[in-house]
């Protein structure tokens, strides 16, 4: 019994999630990816949408996800992996990465990112 993996790669949000007060004001741009790993089979042969994980829906999920204000990117991740399992219980592992481009680090850097799974 092989399992699928399902990537949405490089996400792009503006969201407010941060330590400092004025990134949860001015927000900051994001990317998310998500690796999902399901049994998958029947989908595979059966070629309908309903036996997969919807990659749209997937893609709310993480939104949603993005949308609720933290202060930091481990608590984004962790949220967006328990959202997921809740609402796919088909995975079987989920693995999510969160960047925070050209964070306030007081110097150039393009980005900092948390990598969660579970």
């Amino acid at each position: 019994m092989a399992n699928t993996i399902i990537e949405l790669e490089n996400m792009e949000f503006q969201a407010f999630h941060g330590c400092y007060p004025l990134e949860q004001v001015v927000g900051n741009r994001f990317l998310v990816n998500v690796t999902i790993e399901a049994n998958l089979q029947n989908a595979a042969f059966s070629d309908d949408v309903k036996e997969t994980i919807n990659y749209l829906n997937v893609y709310q999920t993480v939104s949603r996800e993005m949308a609720k204000k933290s202060h930091i990117l481990e608590n984004v991740a962790a949220r967006i992996i328990d959202a997921i399992y809740n609402d796919f219980p088909v995975c079987e592992k989920v693995t999510v990465k969160v960047s925070k481009m050209a964070p306030p680090l007081g110097g150039k850097i393009e980005k900092v990112s948390v990598t969660s799974c579970k």
